[in-house]
């Protein structure tokens, strides 16, 4: 017996639109609901960093991750140690060094040593990196508030709430559950 696929599509009156094929594409109805929540939290994470991405490169010619080093710069006018930003933004040293680079060249950041350590640097946004970032978050947080318009605030409210708690649940669990 072949196994049914689900509708990820939704249902509604009228015509039936297209199947979206997409992460969700491969669950069938026997698959465990927990598995259906994770892949179609990923479909919908993936569909809107998908757009948040050609947006940013549309009309800022700029890569997310340059946009989310900049946003951690300037929630930290101090500056972060390379590190830092590493741990910040999750991933590699390499990844932040190259980013960092390209930031430099256009001079929206700044490397300055540590006062702390003289092996480490830390990195700033420069006035017109403070001033470029600025534009760019102002018309990112209206494209996130766009790409969310489909949801009632109460449905967001609750969203949020929802996923708190399952935050919270995997940040409590032992090593040992881990596993």
């Amino acid at each position: 017996m072949a196994r049914k696929p689900i509708d990820e599509t939704g249902t509604g009156a009228g015509r039936e639109p297209a199947p979206v094929l997409d992460l969700e594409a491969r669950l069938t109805e026997d698959h465990h609901q927990s598995l259906v929540l994770w892949l179609r939290m990923l479909s919908c994470t993936v569909r809107i960093e998908t757009e948040i991405r050609s947006r940013l490169r549309a009309d800022f010619d700029i890569t997310l991750p340059r946009f989310d080093l900049m946003a951690q710069l300037e929630r930290h006018p101090e500056g972060l140690r390379m590190g830092e930003l590493s741990q910040r933004m999750m991933v590699t040293g390499g990844n932040v060094t190259g980013i960092t680079d390209q930031l430099e060249e256009e001079k929206l950041v700044v490397r300055e040593p540590s006062p702390e350590d003289r092996r480490a640097f830390v990195v700033k946004l420069t006035p017109s990196g403070r001033k470029a970032f600025a534009k760019m978050a102002a018309v990112h947080e209206q494209w996130i508030v766009e790409l969310f318009s489909s949801l009632p605030a109460a449905s967001k409210d609750t969203l949020i709430e929802l996923l708190s708690q399952l935050k919270q649940g995997l940040t409590e669990r032992s090593p040992a559950e881990r596993k």
